[in-house]
């Protein structure tokens, strides 16, 4: 892993920059500048349904109204599935991963068991150590990665501090759908290490996906970044801030009249504050 710190945002164009998503690219754009490394930009347009040109594009002029910045051309997530489908049928050659031929009603069964006896829904691991020369004719499987079974993931976060996952608790989650797509939890470890991040900075709401990427990057032998798991914005009745609560995007403050900068004085005092009488 590069000495120079890298960060990235990387928002889904679903819709504009909110401010959660603005307060998170702020805080990756600062620590870049503070240590005089790089913030990069990645779209992640997986979602075809939802995805526009639109919301990229809107996405892109919140941020360069607000001054943030990025490093080197956005990337696109979904122009690189095809390194994605590859690392994850590396991690099958590797014996990481393995093909499963599990049927929506083998899966459907396999959830209703969980609850029955009170327990989250997991899969049962059919497949991990089964021959794929007794998978059905003509069928095509999704690849799961291989999660340790004992012991715990532990996630140094730095923001968080020590946090333990059981593996148990992991499961051997999907990371190519049968359909050839990768998915979110895949695409993301890959992209991050391809694009040379050395610190994660999101909201808090990612920290459970953190210890699931570990057992990507491990199972490939990469480094794991650095990783901070901010607070997300709350509202007065401690749910996470919605439109319900009023949020806007960020170009609603702009149309208001307001200024950059006092967005961003704003977004920088969200979760810390010493009173009324501090000047930024």
């Amino acid at each position: 892993m590069s000495d120079k710190v890298v960060t990235r945002f990387a928002p889904s164009p679903t819709g504009f920059l909110h401010i959660g998503g603005a307060r998170t690219a702020l805080f990756n754009w600062l620590y870049a500048k503070h240590t005089g490394g790089r913030m990069l930009l990645r779209i992640e347009d997986t979602d075809r349904e939802r995805s526009t040109d639109a919301a990229t594009a809107a996405i892109l002029d919140g941020l360069s109204w607000l001054g943030l910045t990025w490093d080197g051309e956005p990337v696109s997530q979904f122009e690189r599935a095809p390194r994605h489908r590859a690392v994850a049928e590396e991690l099958v050659r590797l014996g990481k991963a393995y093909y499963c031929y599990a049927t929506p009603a083998e899966l459907e069964a396999m959830r209703e068991s969980a609850r029955a006896k009170g327990l989250p829904p997991r899969y049962d691991g059919r497949w991990r150590d089964r021959d794929p020369s007794e998978a059905p004719v003509g069928a095509r499987g999704a690849i799961r990665i291989k999660a340790p079974a004992d012991g715990e993931t532990v996630v140094n976060d730095r923001v968080q501090g020590e946090v333990r996952f059981p593996n148990k608790d992991l499961d051997d989650f999907i990371i190519l759908r049968s359909d050839g797509n990768p998915t979110y939890m895949h695409a993301v470890v890959v992209d991050d290490h391809d694009m040379g991040i050395t610190h994660i900075i999101r909201g808090d709401d990612h920290l459970t996906n953190a210890a699931r990427q570990m057992v990507i990057y491990r199972a490939m032998g990469w480094d794991v970044p650095s990783m901070s798991h901010i607070p997300l914005i709350h509202g007065a009745d401690g749910a996470k801030l919605s439109k319900r609560h009023g949020a806007l995007g960020v170009e609603a403050y702009r149309a208001m009249g307001y200024l950059p900068e006092a967005l961003l004085n704003y977004l920088a005092r969200l979760g810390w504050s010493h009173g009324d009488d501090e000047v930024m």
